[in-house]
């Protein structure tokens, strides 16, 4: 009775080894290479240029922002290998066991076909039929299918291949500056070429006691707080004493003056040395008599006769 059990016991493991090698129908190993960057910071600053010189004697200056930033670059060849086999289907038996069959009946033949070509037939008919035949009859094993096989990662092997060094120099573009004015702080905005366009004569500068303004701290901070900077200029004491004269001549009610008080405005800004305002004035007043030609005709000769100033219509 024990021999009897003990021969079922051997029965049942030897199906279930069977059960489990035709399961893992293995298949050839398949590989796929890439290469892959990393790319390690190891520098990350912010550069303020305010240019020269550093104190300012007139009200307008073009600061210039750029981050710059320094990496190690490492490039690796990557090779993962994956092992595949074809998954277990009972009912693909039903038409895979009497193929399997005629497959060895042919490799059979064609072995016995290659001893009288004196080896002339390829593999394919001698040998893959018949191990295809023979996958084909165990009823525990799918033929291989590469149609429907299946894959699990085996291993990962990185070879390192080359290692340099990456250096950027960027504009701070379109992003924020923070300027502190006496005990006011303002947040301003650079251009897209990093280019920040300060102005003592326009907003929000101009909404403070100019005069009394003496130094302008600017800063600039990354999101992630990593890298900053700062940068200082000062306002010479004769600036700021033209300051409020300037803003003054500017900003005041146009329309309520006359030519000759047009005239004395663009000429007092000039006598200040603030040339670059009194051309902008100039052609604001230009704009404003475009719909007037005869005022804007008595405006130009005002200009040339009591500043000595030749202005034109830019849209002429």
């Amino acid at each position: 009775m024990h021999t009897s059990y003990n021969l079922r016991l051997i029965g049942a493991a030897l199906c279930g080894a069977l059960f489990l090698g035709g399961c893992a129908n293995q298949l050839p190993q398949r590989s796929e290479h890439e290469e892959r960057i990393e790319r390690k910071l190891l520098d990350h600053s912010l550069q303020i240029d305010v240019g020269e010189p550093k104190v300012l004697e007139l009200p307008q200056r073009r600061v210039r922002v750029h981050e710059q930033k320094s990496f190690e670059v490492t490039a690796f060849e990557v090779t993962r290998r994956y092992d595949r086999y074809t998954p277990y289907q009972p009912w693909r038996e039903l038409y895979e066991v009497p193929m399997g069959a005629v497959a060895v009946v042919a490799g059979v033949g064609a072995n016995v076909l290659n001893v009288v070509l004196l080896g002339s037939l390829p593999e394919t008919a001698t040998r893959d039929w018949i191990s295809y035949g023979m996958a084909g009859l165990n009823p525990f094993m799918n033929v291989e299918s590469n149609g429907r096989a299946e894959q699990n990662l085996a291993s990962i092997n990185e070879t390192q291949r080359d290692r340099r060094m990456e250096y950027s120099n960027l504009p701070w573009a379109e992003r924020p500056v923070q300027v502190k004015a006496n005990q006011q702080q303002f947040e301003l905005l650079t251009d897209r070429n990093g280019v920040l366009r300060l102005n003592l004569l326009d907003s929000p500068f101009s909404e403070q006691d100019i005069g009394r303004i003496g130094t302008l701290l600017l800063s600039v901070e990354d999101e992630q707080g990593q890298a900053r900077a700062q940068a200082s200029l000062l306002v010479s004491h004769t600036l700021r004493s033209k300051l409020r004269e300037a803003h003054d001549l500017i900003f005041d009610d146009l329309e309520g003056d006359d030519v000759a008080q047009w005239v004395h405005r663009v000429k007092r800004l000039s006598d200040l040395g603030l040339e670059e305002e009194a051309s902008e004035l100039e052609q604001s007043l230009i704009e404003l008599t475009r719909n007037d030609p005869e005022l804007q005709e008595a405006f130009l000769k005002a200009l040339l006769k009591d500043a000595g100033r030749l202005a034109a219509d830019p849209a002429n």
